[in-house]
């Protein structure tokens, strides 16, 4: 089967280039309508952007998620280009899935408010005393999402990573475990919500890291 990406963004053949999958009933353009090019464009940084559209799409979407990896993240990266994988809410869950399915495949992760897994897949860490503690079973590993705390529980040493959520955002408890899981510096936290009040400030601050330079 093969499966056609709907993406947005232009690639000009910049050095740098990051993927952003958005929030469940999330339209890619709403990137580009809450100035996340706008503020590249601002600060000269030599990075493109492609927002995907991931619309009623989940995490076992696998020709889906074959299809980014083949058709954006490889030829990106065959060209010589430095590559991070993003994403906004569930976009972001479903970002550190696709790299605990196929290791190695980015350079670098960017987190906005990403969606911990629904509370029945996080109670089951939870009740095995965190993510240090549980040990998952075969069962376990059928969850798509539990397969994602998997890679949680030792993720890639080195890996550039920048998460960050609001403090107001009502899934705020469990992004912060999420977080926990990443070395301290790569933690932020704004004011806001689960909402743009939230993620475009953090955008701005991940822009800001000095992550892309000529």
């Amino acid at each position: 089967m093969t499966t056609a990406l709907r993406t947005v963004g232009t690639l000009s053949g910049a050095p740098h280039l990051i993927v952003m999958l958005p929030g469940a009933a999330m339209a890619p353009e709403a990137m580009f309508d809450a100035g996340f090019a706008q503020a590249i464009a601002h600060r000269g940084l030599p990075l493109d952007l492609l927002a995907v559209d991931i619309g009623g799409l989940g995490l076992d979407a696998v020709h889906t998620w074959d299809a980014l990896q083949s058709s954006v993240l490889t030829p990106a990266r065959e060209r010589g280009a430095r590559v991070w994988l993003g994403g906004i809410s569930l976009g972001g869950l479903v970002a550190m899935a696709h790299l605990a399915a196929r290791p190695g495949v980015a350079d670098g992760l960017c987190l906005l408010a990403p969606y911990p897994g629904s509370r029945p897949s996080v109670n089951v860490v939870e009740r095995a005393g965190g993510a240090d503690a549980w040990q998952a079973t075969e069962a376990d590993l059928q969850d798509p999402e539990l397969r994602v705390w998997r890679w949680l529980q030792r993720p890639p040493p080195g890996l550039p990573v920048f998460i960050g959520h609001g403090t107001e955002d009502r899934f705020a408890d469990r992004i912060q475990r999420v977080a926990e899981r990443f070395p301290t510096a790569s933690r932020h936290t704004v004011a806001g919500g689960h909402d743009w009040s939230a993620w475009s400030p953090l955008w701005a601050r991940f822009l800001d890291a000095g992550h892309f330079v000529h």
